[in-house]
């Protein structure tokens, strides 16, 4: 992953970007951006988890939006408890990351554990499932509001180190974040691992018959992208204050791997390139003033979205990183 090339120049200018999106809000007084790039980030940081499943591991997760869930109901649920109950040791950032990290990795092990051992369909059908599982959970559960969901009135305490209540804070505590889960991934592809992962994905049939062993390599990056997942989840409660059962619908992870496509599979950055274009169609798209037939456009803007997605898979293959200059690396 170099940056002396044209493709690491642009990488390195969309990220030099988003680093300095505080300061250019700030300077417009306008802090709307600032929280709209944030849910971007957070949401590449959900994408480039699930890349690792389906863009490298060839396994497609419709289940993923789960893990997002768990971690964001560790947040929620810790300063319930904390607000209603006086408990304050629950409102402690470390301890609900915590919860948030271990929460979603046993969840993923468990549903890795039991869905890796089918293909196909079956697998989609199975982690979908399981997703849907844990979202009826969260509805049925009226403590933590069902489905009217859940309002965090105070966001994780870390301590003093990092202001999670401040806006500009927050928002480098996501873009770190996402540099050093976007690190992570670079070396986990190139490494023994990644190239296990790879290859399985490419001839599972020839992997075995050198004496490796695709279930627990498969297993093993289940539960690393369920955790990252829970992550992204953890950060996502803190910026929106609220948590609620749609984070876990199986149409969360629909958008994911739209995002994916739309950036370009088995690429480190296409998920980041996905997620801001997705989200920032989906605000120009929705803000289309016109109205035809009394019903105006950009309630709909999904009816314009599904083309353009079509087209892009059919003339851009690998999505928006066909358009940039040189050959991808995955790792």
């Amino acid at each position: 992953m170099s940056i002396l090339t044209p493709r690491g120049i642009i990488n390195s200018l969309l990220l030099i970007g988003l680093a300095l999106v505080p300061f250019v809000t700030e300077a417009m007084g306008d802090s709307f951006y600032t929280g709209l790039i944030s849910r971007i980030l957070i949401l590449s940081i959900a994408a480039i988890s699930l890349n690792l499943l389906i863009g490298f591991g060839g396994m497609v997760s419709f289940g993923h939006a789960a893990y997002i869930g768990v971690g964001a109901y560790m947040v929620g649920i810790g300063a319930f408890h904390a607000f209603e109950d006086g408990i304050d040791w629950m409102l402690n950032g470390y301890v609900q990351l915590l919860g948030a990290l271990l929460g979603s990795a046993i969840i993923a092990l468990i549903i890795g554990a039991i869905s890796l051992r089918t293909r196909g369909v079956y697998f989609i059908m199975i982690t979908m499932a399981f997703s849907q599982m844990l979202y009826f959970t969260a509805v049925g559960v009226e403590l933590y509001g069902a489905d009217d969901g859940l309002s965090i009135y105070s966001r994780s305490d870390m301590l003093g180190l990092i202001d999670m209540s401040d806006e500009k804070s927050l928002y480098y505590l996501i873009f770190f974040s996402l540099l050093l889960i976007l690190y992570f991934m670079h070396r986990l592809n190139g490494s023994h691992f990644g190239n296990i992962i790879r290859g399985t994905k490419s001839n599972e049939a020839r992997m075995r018959s050198i004496g490796v062993s695709p279930y627990r390599y498969r297993l093993t990056a289940f539960v690393i992208a369920g955790t990252i997942a829970g992550y992204a989840g953890f950060l996502m409660a803190n910026l929106n204050d609220f948590v609620s059962p749609d984070m876990m619908h199986w149409t969360r992870s629909g958008d994911l791997i739209i995002m994916i496509v739309l950036g370009g599979m088995g690429n480190l950055f296409g998920p980041l390139y996905g997620a801001v274009a997705f989200i920032m169609l989906e605000e120009v798209l929705s803000s289309i003033p016109l109205t035809v037939g009394g019903l105006r456009v950009g309630e709909y803007w999904q009816l314009i979205f599904g083309p353009m997605l079509i087209l892009i898979v059919l003339y851009a293959r690998n999505g928006i990183d066909s358009f940039l200059p040189g050959k991808a690396r995955a790792s």
